[in-house]
């Protein structure tokens, strides 16, 4: 059985040199991270993990370095002040076996109370790392640190295939924590998003699969689907949201003929506000499943009716897709962007979605978000052939079996009508390139 102890005992497991992996956002065990900053006898301590979602001293520290699969705010901040803050490219499918081959000396994780089996639920993350934090657990040379916390819900999964529990006799040290589960609060739509929103929405059919990435626009298309008329909908995403618990309680969702997973909303992860935690708690309505599952694009594929819905931060006109990269500086990751893409421009009857503003502020000045080329030194995140449909609030260019001069022209019409000349002048180069 476990050691059960405070963060501040916790800490002292760690050695001056070491390795410490965790999941992504929900999954980090804040007070066991907060207090490890405390000390400053660091000599080489590697961090592995992604989405921070508080700023932890402990990373200010000397002789500390972390390797981030996803960047959140906290990253961008802690690398802009000069911190050994470095990104490992992968989408969230390759995290499990980049954990797997690095292999850290401790996993770190948290979840909810022990339950009357013994179990800790892993709450709010499936994810890619259970299969490494139960590889640690049974390793005798490794370390298992499992933060629990009464403020967690206990979520559900599909058992007997898959299982978001860690068994305390695997469990070598037991975090008791209290503290508040972090919120993401959704940021008030404008007149754009209606507008993209709008655009999205006439993808959407009867008894479609949903999924949707973060954002403001995600969510509005899943809070104007909840007030529609359209119902019977699925759910396969990777990310569980406000905007789809919405569509539950509103009575849309039936799960009745995804094809797969059938009677169930499939998820990964959940990132939202303390009513949707609240809700996912023993909700059989909602499965946590492995990340390699949820977010394999033959998998993805099987969805009837798949409407995909994610962000980009631009376009160039071969249909390339920027979306975790800003000037060469990270801003967020991969994560299952490509994944959903690839899945959903598999059958006739899926759309992939990717919905941008057509303009940028830069320096005061507007910007095209869809341009002609990409700057030297970008960093694609979806190729070229992946990409299905692009949304702005302009319209629609669905680019699949087009040609490239075809495609270039379509995404020139859906751009600010202040560089609409322009862009149209550059596709017809590429269509003779």
């Amino acid at each position: 059985m476990p050691t059960i102890c405070t963060p501040e005992e916790a800490i002292s497991y760690v050695r001056t040199s070491d390795q410490i992996g965790f999941g992504l956002g929900p999954a980090n065990p804040d007070a066991f991270l907060t207090a490890l900053g405390a000390r400053d006898d660091w000599v080489d301590l590697v961090f592995g993990g992604a989405l921070l979602l508080n700023y932890y001293d402990v990373l200010t520290k000397p002789g500390v370095s972390y390797r981030c699969g996803f960047f959140g705010p906290a990253e961008r901040i802690l690398l802009s002040q000069g911190h050994r803050i470095e990104h490992v490219p992968g989408g969230f499918r390759q995290f499990a076996p980049i954990l797997s081959r690095f292999a850290p000396r401790i996993m770190v994780v948290q979840g909810t109370p022990l339950d009357a089996a013994g179990n800790v639920n892993l709450s709010l993350h499936y994810g890619a790392t259970r299969p490494e934090l139960l590889a640690a657990g049974r390793d005798p040379n490794r370390l298992l640190i499992v933060e629990v916390n009464p403020h967690l819900p206990r979520t559900k999964s599909l058992s007997p295939d898959f299982d978001n529990t860690i068994p305390a006799e695997l469990i070598d040290v037991l975090v008791q924590a209290d503290g508040i589960p972090f919120q993401l609060e959704e940021r008030p739509p404008d007149d754009v998003d209606n507008a993209i929103a709008g655009n999205a929405l006439r993808f959407v059919v009867e008894g479609a699969t949903l999924q949707t990435g973060i954002g403001t626009i995600p969510s509005m298309v899943a809070s104007d689907l909840a007030a529609g008329p359209l119902g019977g909908f699925g759910i396969h995403s990777e990310m569980f949201t406000n905007g789809l618990m919405r569509l539950h309680q509103d009575g849309k969702v039936t799960n009745a003929s995804k094809g797969i997973f059938d009677g169930v909303s499939v998820t990964t992860f959940a990132l939202g506000t303390a009513e949707l935690y609240e809700w996912l708690g023993d909700n059989d309505a909602v499965a946590f499943v492995d990340v390699a599952v949820v977010n394999d694009p033959t998998t993805i594929s099987r969805n009837a009716n798949l409407v995909s819905i994610n962000g980009a931060l631009s376009v160039d006109l071969y249909g390339q897709v920027v979306a975790d990269t800003i000037d060469g500086h990270q801003i967020s990751g991969v994560g299952g962007h490509e994944d959903f893409v690839a899945g959903a421009e598999l059958h006739t009857d899926a759309h992939s979605l990717i919905c941008l503003r057509s303009t940028v502020d830069i320096a005061g000045s507007p910007a095209s978000r869809i341009v002609g080329k990409l700057p030297e030194g970008s960093v694609v995140s979806t190729p070229r052939h992946h990409t299905g449909v692009v949304v702005t609030e302009f319209g629609v260019a669905e680019l699949a079996g087009r040609t490239v001069r075809e495609r270039a022209h379509l995404l020139a019409d859906i751009a600010h009508p202040d560089h609409r000349s322009e862009l149209h002048g550059i596709a017809e180069s590429l269509g003779r390139a």
